[in-house]
């Protein structure tokens, strides 16, 4: 097993899996409260919902441990860093996805803007 990931500041997750499967769920579930047409929504959503799957396949059922050569298949398929890097871009999708939510940039603007600033 892993005993460093070799990047200052990362430790070895222990379940990085679950975490992960955990972390995509709830982006899914503040997603799904933004309207389906803004295209933040599209994007993450594509992007979120093809990752999990890619963890699912790879996640050990029940009680067992997923083994390193499930962990390394998820962070190849993935192809975007290691699997604790996996689960800090979880999470950071998950906050940007609340406040997201929050600012609602997909409607109108409180205010017309000057003419010609765009």
């Amino acid at each position: 097993t892993k005993v460093v990931t070799g990047i200052a500041g990362l430790d070895v997750h222990p379940r990085p899996l679950p975490a992960l499967a955990q972390a995509y769920t709830s982006t899914l579930k503040v997603l799904e409260q933004i309207p389906a047409a803004a295209v933040y929504r599209q994007s993450a959503e594509a992007i979120t919902k093809e990752r999990l799957a890619v963890v699912q396949k790879r996640d050990a059922a029940g009680d067992q441990e997923a083994t390193e050569a499930d962990i390394e298949a998820v962070e190849r398929e993935i192809d975007a860093g290691l699997v604790e890097e996996l689960l800090l871009q979880a999470q950071d999708e998950l906050k940007l996805a609340s406040k997201m939510l929050e600012y609602k940039p997909w409607e109108e603007l409180a205010e017309a803007p000057p003419a010609g600033q765009w």
